[in-house]
């Protein structure tokens, strides 16, 4: 059988709607793995918010990695080493927080196990410490504070004004940086030519592998460009409708009917 590398979005695909890994799509992780498989985790999440999930799925023992900013830095997870990562030009920092105070929306970027920001809170931006597990730490002034590599910074708002926002940012930047919104009230903004796809391109030539061997697995818009490119794209059942006909194969299965356990058996073990 041939070395094989599996490429699991969190949330909406590897969590159900509780955010759990289901006890049976955990144990075909783990036979996967023991199978001499390769797991990485590619989330639009920090770090830190992703590492009771690795730890979870023992990528550690396995030798599993973690890409996660959407794709602006990858971690191998047995070695707790920064093997690859692309920061924000400093020169940002100040432009975005002051973009962000004239339109009163929120900017938040991240440090160890925080989300930092210098602006108001709001409900959306409690969301993202919440389901990252990481608390929000208040700063001031924000751009002399972050005087640190980042790798994304998000801005949270209403979804019409996050719309309006994205499409300022864009109308602005778009030239000079990745900018987009991940969720209706969440825009993303990142190094330019950042994505899951480009930077999973750099961990299947670091590691040898054939692309041809990958297969990833999402749900969301932020998938898109690795589940195009990979031997096998994967949408799950609960996939949003406008990206189902960009993928290789729909599962039978939802996040919460254990689709990447259905992908695992079918695709890799050959027991479906």
């Amino acid at each position: 059988m041939e070395r094989k590398m599996l490429v699991l979005d969190i949330d909406g695909t590897l969590t159900n709607s509780k955010k759990e890994i289901t006890s049976k799509t955990k144990e075909a992780i783990i036979k996967l793995q023991k199978n001499g498989h390769i797991v990485v985790i590619a989330s639009g999440r920090p770090t830190a918010g992703i590492i009771d999930i690795a730890d979870e799925l023992e990528l550690d023992v396995y030798g599993g990695f973690v890409l996660s900013y959407n794709g602006a830095k990858i971690t191998s997870w047995r070695t707790n080493e920064v093997v690859y990562q692309q920061v924000l030009p400093a020169k940002y920092i100040r432009i975005l927080y002051d973009f962000a105070k004239e339109n009163n929306v929120g900017l938040v970027t991240y440090e160890d196990e925080c989300v930092v920001t210098g602006t108001r809170h709001d409900k959306y931006m409690e969301h993202e410490a919440k389901i990252n597990g990481i608390r929000i730490k208040d700063v001031a002034p924000f751009p002399d504070y972050v005087n640190f590599n980042v790798n994304k910074c998000l801005m949270t708002a209403e979804p019409e004004k996050a719309l309006e926002v994205e499409n300022k940012l864009n109308e602005m930047y778009g030239n000079e940086l990745s900018i987009y919104r991940s969720e209706p009230f969440f825009v993303e903004i990142m190094p330019q030519n950042v994505d899951k796809a480009a930077t999973l391109d750099v961990l299947v030539n670091m590691l040898g592998l054939n692309k041809e061997n990958t297969i990833c697995c999402g749900d969301g818009f932020n998938d898109l460009s690795m589940i195009k490119v990979v031997g096998l794209g994967v949408g799950v059942q609960n996939t949003v409708e406008d990206m189902k006909k960009e993928c290789d194969v729909i599962t039978k299965a939802t996040n919460n009917e254990n689709a990447v356990a259905e992908v695992i058996n079918k695709y890799i073990l050959g027991t479906n």
